[in-house]
């Protein structure tokens, strides 16, 4: 299977560069197109206008205290009928307290493992096309039929982990499981987390810019790794991936209120491994990193710095599209 491509990094130029990227990842043979969802475009209004019934169409992620299961289930069936012939992955995730309280006004919600387990339940409950009932601990439906017809295809539940107990709930109730933001060596111990759990297919977002590493390129990375790092999943998944002495150093230079020192925490063994900058071979080899590492379906997501960041994105697409 050839990558995939994320939107994530990129919708800030604006739609007409991403269909201007997505078309260019299609025609050049990438496997599938993702959509995350915080504040910019409505995933699957996105990926509805992206695809062209060839490729794989993925949410990757849209947070499920955002909408009930029986929306996302109306959705992802209607992507599903509109592009009948190829997979629709509806990648979910448990969001940050500052996406879903500060910015969308809605509970983050406690117990991410039962509630995320019961969300899972109901989606594909609901694609049964049988009549539904569900009175749980988080979610109530009586008498929910979905009417979009399915043929036999229907969309796979594909959950983003980091932690060990997402991890194992992703091998064991999920079609895939969706890493992010860590480097080649950790993969292993997170595919043994979810094989613990199931036989999920494992997918990963690898985050590659094809351009010169320079100190403004590092400056963008570690301003990257610094917003994930301030979440307390990420900080602890960094831990885990080996980047204990870091993790230290920021969580000190936060108990100050030290901005600077929370940059200055991100090592350039962070930035190297993680947020990868080079050229052509090195985005290639990196690819093949995280394969031999265990990941089944690559997803590129591009960093866009440089002098000219529209170029290097497309750059990177045309670097990795048949990798």
């Amino acid at each position: 299977m050839t990558p995939g491509l994320t939107t994530a990094s990129f919708t800030a130029f604006g739609l007409d560069t991403v269909r201007a990227a997505s078309d260019r990842a299609i025609e050049a043979g990438m496997s599938s197109i993702w959509a995350a969802e915080t504040t910019g475009p409505e995933a699957f209004t996105l990926l509805a206008g992206l695809g062209d019934g060839t490729v794989g169409l993925g949410t990757g992620v849209i947070p499920i205290q955002f909408r009930t299961p029986q929306t996302v289930a109306m959705a992802a069936a209607t992507l599903q009928a509109l592009h009948p012939d190829v997979d629709i992955c509806v990648g979910i995730g448990m969001s940050s307290p500052i996406i879903t309280e500060r910015w969308h006004g809605t509970e983050h919600g406690d117990r991410p493992i039962a509630r995320m387990r019961e969300y899972v339940a109901l989606l594909r409950a609901c694609w049964s096309g049988e009549p539904v009932d569900h009175d749980g601990d988080f979610y109530r439906a009586r008498g929910f039929r979905l009417g979009v017809r399915l043929g036999e295809r229907t969309p796979k539940v594909v959950l983003a982990a980091l932690g060990p107990q997402m991890l194992r709930l992703g091998g064991e109730v999920a079609d895939g499981v969706l890493l992010n933001y860590l480097p080649p060596s950790h993969v292993g111990w997170s595919v043994d987390r979810v094989r613990e759990g199931g036989d999920a297919a494992i997918h990963a977002y690898v985050h590659l810019g094809v351009g010169e590493r320079t100190p403004d390129t590092d400056k963008l990375a570690r301003r990257d790794l610094y917003g994930y790092a301030s979440a307390d999943a990420y900080r602890s998944s960094f831990r885990t991936a080996g980047y204990g002495a870091e993790m230290d150093a920021f969580e000190a230079a936060k108990a100050e209120r030290d901005r600077d020192g929370q940059m200055a925490a991100i090592s350039d063994r962070m930035i190297d491994e993680i947020d990868t900058i080079g050229d052509a071979e090195r985005a290639r080899s990196t690819v093949a990193a995280y394969r031999d590492a265990g990941v089944d379906d690559v997803i590129v997501m591009p960093l866009p710095w440089g002098p000219d960041r529209r170029q290097v994105l497309f750059d990177t697409i045309d670097a990795v599209a048949d990798a």
